[in-house]
């Protein structure tokens, strides 16, 4: 499927692979796998962008894959965030979808809504948010998005 219709119809929380479509190069090929890596992989769907217009141009939609961590002594360094707009080329696709009764920890800030951690439980998710210390942070179960809120009404952090 195309990236239109990854940020038209998946989940925040969906795992979303994508692919060039060219085969895997042998690992002695250090550099062509380098690169073949950055154009297939996989990720959690943690923001969508509608099109942002400028003085001089419209930057198209995008979205927004948390692609992995780096980490040491249980600190996270580095955070793997890779954005795709809406005309990329590249082929993707919804490998999994939030299972519901799972909770989705949100921010909303600019008019957007970022998906911060998907949690197995209300517990969970509120035990997250204690421990990383987001005030602003509110929850959605999955399943309860035909709410008006987005099922975050009565579950705000």
């Amino acid at each position: 499927m195309s990236a239109t219709t990854i940020i038209d119809t998946a989940p925040l929380g969906a795992l979303i692979r994508y692919t060039d479509g060219s085969p895997k190069p042998p690992a002695r090929f250090t550099k062509k796998l380098a690169a073949w890596e950055r154009s297939n992989g996989v990720g959690r769907l943690v923001k969508k962008e509608p099109p942002r217009p400028y003085p001089t141009w419209t930057a198209p939609a995008s979205f927004t894959l948390h692609e992995g961590n780096f980490s040491s002594d249980g600190v996270i360094l580095v955070t793997i965030m890779r954005s795709h707009s809406a005309d990329s080329t590249l082929v993707f696709e919804v490998a999994e979808v939030p299972k519901p009764g799972q909770v989705r920890v949100l921010l909303d800030f600019g008019g957007n809504t970022e998906l911060l951690h998907l949690a197995e439980s209300v517990t969970a998710a509120e035990l997250w948010i204690a421990k990383e210390g987001y005030r602003n942070a509110r929850l959605e179960m999955v399943g309860d998005e035909s709410n008006d809120r987005a099922g975050g009404a009565d579950l705000a952090a």
